[in-house]
């Protein structure tokens, strides 16, 4: 069934990978090894296995007061339609509610898939300013096409 667990510092060349392999593809942003090292402790890793490779990475970023972002959900395409997107982005909620966020907001191009979870699709300028920071590096900025989705708790 495999294991998720939050990332350790030694995992962040694998999770730079695995988001480099979808920033090429254009449907996330790329993160820098800096971006990655400090915010390691927002990233959950995926593995078939203990020994084994990390395939699959999700992260929850604390944005403001009560509100979270569901960012970099990225499985690599053999372990897709396995149900391990879902797991990842389950436990990023979950951590949301133990912090006690109201609110947590993706961008997306997927929209279908985060509306199982109950995300639903917003105007991007209902969200505060400060979750714009990141998208300034954004290679789309500032022509930006993602959905913006929104779930309440």
């Amino acid at each position: 069934m495999g294991l998720i667990r939050k990332a350790r510092i030694n995992d962040v060349l694998e999770i730079r990978k695995i988001l480099r392999t979808f920033a090429e593809k254009g449907v996330l942003l790329a993160r820098t090894l800096a971006e990655l090292y400090s915010l390691v402790r927002d990233y959950y890793v995926y593995q078939e296995d203990p020994d084994g490779p990390i395939v699959g990475v999700s992260a929850l970023h604390v944005c403001w007061d009560s509100l979270g972002e569901l960012r970099s959900v990225a499985v690599l395409e053999h372990c897709q339609g396995k149900g391990v997107g879902s797991r990842l982005v389950e436990t990023c909620l979950s951590e949301a509610i133990t912090l006690g966020l109201e609110q947590v907001f993706v961008l997306t191009y997927r929209p279908d898939f985060f509306a199982r979870f109950g995300f639903e699709v917003v105007d991007k300028n209902i969200l505060p300013h400060i979750v714009w920071a990141d998208c300034v590096r954004c290679t789309k900025f500032p022509e930006c096409d993602e959905i913006a989705m929104l779930l309440k708790f």
